[in-house]
């Protein structure tokens, strides 16, 4: 995986080791020797991930990465502190700034490497869902998500994993009122309970026998409903190789033993803020595409998304039955709009929208045509059985006043309904056969089904 690497250090020398390193590995790297110097090639270059020295004049890492994290344009971006401080105190507050990880110099090659990749392949899963994200963003829909250091942990759910006894107590009075957390000592007992509840991360002992902990990783990662769950490894002071193996596989993070209160707090809350954002970038995208396909009134779907949707069904169907479609349009609804106002217009159409819902088969689709016109697709069906449902919408519209703000109106509907022949139609012809039909209807007093077959 190639990917731009920021590498910020204010002694060249650092620079030109840490370079050689990367581009050996077939990264392209980049430097900046100071903290202004680093925000601004982050802001311009777009780095994939930044290697950033603690030890800095003026501007030291600690500021630079709260100023990357606090920016929406970068705070994406991974961020690894490489410092000579041994300190738990300055991981934690590496950690606090929005740091995902830390190397110690002189740094470990094959401990670099793996972090680098782990965090790589984070930032790949980060860019789709933002690309996704733009891609919603410019239809207008909704406000994009932006990165928080700020969040309510105390809410935030942890299944910690741990068959020590002695380790599980320590465990759980670390982090006793910082989260909601779970217990267990059975890694398939952890997997099944993942696979019901959304953990904000899962913390897995290396020492784990039932199975050992580096397979139940490979398991969360391989296991669709825990494929995005942050994992937290906890690791010996001597287990580096089995740490890369896990980084490899997917483990998020890690802690070593013996384990620092404030590091492991730190450590659970970063992934909880990471987990927190992708799930926001998810449903950001999920609600832009909904709301692009569905006309906001109604809820029903929009006339775009019926013709797309419609073409599929014609050139999908394999069914001697066809695709039948029915177009209903609101008698005389102009006057609704005259005598009571819009906002009582708007009323009447959600109500008929909700009727047409209720109204129609489980595999049939509803959807606002424009204005005060529906349309609904009737798959693998044909123009007789359409009937049976045209005739219930024609009831189910017209047989119950409709309940608003100005009192109680009977509103009725004409209905222009058809089917299409195998082979013979496409989305245009069959809506153009189903609109004569309604014109039909409503030349001919209203309030009725016309039905038309293929000439």
């Amino acid at each position: 995986m190639t990917a731009r690497i920021l590498v910020v250090d204010d002694i060249r020398t650092n620079v030109k080791v840490l370079e050689a390193k990367l581009t050996s590995e077939y990264y392209e790297v980049i430097a900046a020797s100071s903290g202004p110097e680093a925000l601004e090639a982050a802001a311009g270059l777009k780095p994939d991930l930044i290697l950033l020295d603690v030890m800095m004049p003026g501007m030291d890492g600690f500021e630079v990465c709260r100023r990357l994290k606090g920016d929406p344009d970068t705070a994406h971006i991974p961020v690894i502190m490489v410092t000579a401080l041994g300190d738990p105190e300055d991981r934690v507050q590496g950690l606090s700034a929005g740091a995902d990880d830390f190397l110690t110099k002189p740094v470990d090659d094959i401990a670099m490497f793996a972090r680098v990749r782990s965090l790589l392949r984070v930032k790949l899963m980060l860019d789709e869902l933002r690309m996704r994200e733009r891609t919603s963003a410019s239809l207008g829909v909704i406000s994009p998500p932006v990165p928080s250091l700020d969040e309510d942990y105390a809410a935030a759910q942890i299944l910690l994993v741990e068959d020590n006894p002695r380790d599980q107590v320590r465990l759980q009075r670390m982090i006793e009122g910082q989260f909601r957390t779970e217990m267990t000592a059975d890694g398939l007992d952890a997997l099944h309970r993942a696979r019901q509840v959304e953990y904000d991360s899962v913390v897995v002992s290396l020492s784990l026998q039932n199975p050992d902990g580096l397979r139940l990783c490979s398991q969360f990662r391989t296991t669709e409903e825990t494929r995005n769950v942050p994992i937290l490894l906890l690791v010996g002071p001597d287990d580096q190789k089995q740490l890369v193996k896990g980084l490899e596989i997917g483990v998020t993070d890690y802690v070593v033993r013996p384990i620092d209160r404030n590091e492991f707090i730190a450590r659970l809350r970063a992934q909880v803020r990471r987990k927190r954002y992708q799930d926001r970038l998810r449903l950001h995208y999920q609600q832009s595409m909904e709301m692009a396909v569905t006309d906001p009134l109604t809820g029903l779907y929009n006339r775009r998304y019926m013709a797309s949707h419609l073409a599929t069904l014609l050139a999908q169907s394999a069914s001697q039955h066809g695709t039948a479609v029915a177009i209903l349009d609101l008698d005389h609804f102009k006057q609704v709009n005259d005598t009571h106002g819009h906002p009582v217009g708007d009323e009447v159409l959600r109500e008929i929208g909700n009727r047409i819902v209720r109204n129609i088969r489980g595999i049939d689709m509803a959807c606002r045509y424009g204005g005060e016109e529906f349309v609904v697709l009737m798959p693998d069906t044909d123009l007789e059985s359409s009937e049976v449902v045209a005739n219930r919408l024609l009831q189910a519209i017209g047989g119950k006043p409709v309940t608003t703000r100005a009192g109680e109106l009977t509103v009725t509907c004409s209905i222009g309904c058809t089917s299409s022949q195998q082979g013979g139609d496409t989305a245009d012809s069959l809506l153009k056969r189903a609109d004569d039909a309604l014109y039909e209807a409503k030349n001919g007093g209203r309030n009725r089904i016309i039905y038309r077959t293929a000439s």
